[in-house]
């Protein structure tokens, strides 16, 4: 079983607040919790390949490619700002020197 102090310094990391009888009752989930990840332990994956993925993962991003638009387009973006100046939109500063 975890010990009341691991459960306070847990929660304490966590900045979570607990009773003694949610203290306890975390001792209980977390010795638990454990035991399943004990249990992995036992498990033969000698020829197993390590993969960092379950499935085959690929970058699923479009090519970020500029596109010419009409002025008729860009003036009905421009106008849906609240400021713009030199056909770009106006924003407040954030970054200062």
């Amino acid at each position: 079983m975890i010990s009341r102090e691991m459960v306070q310094k847990i929660a304490g990391l966590a900045r979570l607040e607990l009773t003694d009888s949610e203290i306890e009752k975390m001792q209980k989930d977390l010795a638990e919790i454990l035991g399943y990840v004990d249990a992995l332990n036992e498990v033969d994956v000698t020829n197993i390949k390590p993969t960092s993925h379950s499935l085959p993962v690929f970058n699923v991003m479009r090519a970020d490619v500029a596109e010419e638009i009409g002025q008729g387009e860009l003036d009905n973006l421009l106008n849906q700002a609240p400021e713009t100046e030199n056909n770009y939109y106006k924003v407040k500063e954030i970054l200062t020197n």
